[in-house]
């Protein structure tokens, strides 16, 4: 990383608590996850393509006690793939890639969590199968 990235970075940092600290804490309403089924094209060739939306959550890069008081909140999605034990923080905003899955099916599970890691709304639970693949000739 550049160093004028590094503090492009803490200068957002700092501007997020700064606004955290003067704005009252309110309650905010529940978030919501609004998930689409995967895409069958890409499914087809054994990539998962999850689309989805969040309500009451900006999905952003920031973490920390000093983000929980931020307003709209923020926070970012947990994403656990055939009830693994661990999760990948996912804070891009945008669709879930999951490439390299056996044949057969699977689960995933996304959780919306604040800026320091606590669920702030129901997980969605995705089923697929990723189908059997054609020998090429």
């Amino acid at each position: 990383m550049t160093n004028a990235f590094i503090a492009i970075v803490v200068a957002i940092a700092v501007w997020w608590s700064s606004s955290a600290a003067a704005q009252p804490a309110e309650p905010q309403p529940a978030a919501k996850l609004v998930v689409d089924a995967p895409l069958a094209e890409p499914l087809s060739r054994g990539v998962v393509f999850i689309q989805y939306r969040t309500e009451n959550l900006q999905v952003v890069p920031v973490f920390g006690a000093n983000a929980l008081d931020v307003s709209p909140r923020i926070g970012h999605l947990h994403v656990a793939v055939d009830g693994a034990s661990w999760v990948w923080a996912d804070t891009s905003g945008g669709p879930i890639i999951i490439a390299g899955l056996p044949e057969g099916p699977h689960k995933v599970e996304i959780t919306p969590v604040n800026a320091n890691h606590q669920p702030v709304g129901r997980s969605a639970v995705l089923e697929f199968v990723i189908p059997a693949r054609m020998a090429t000739k």
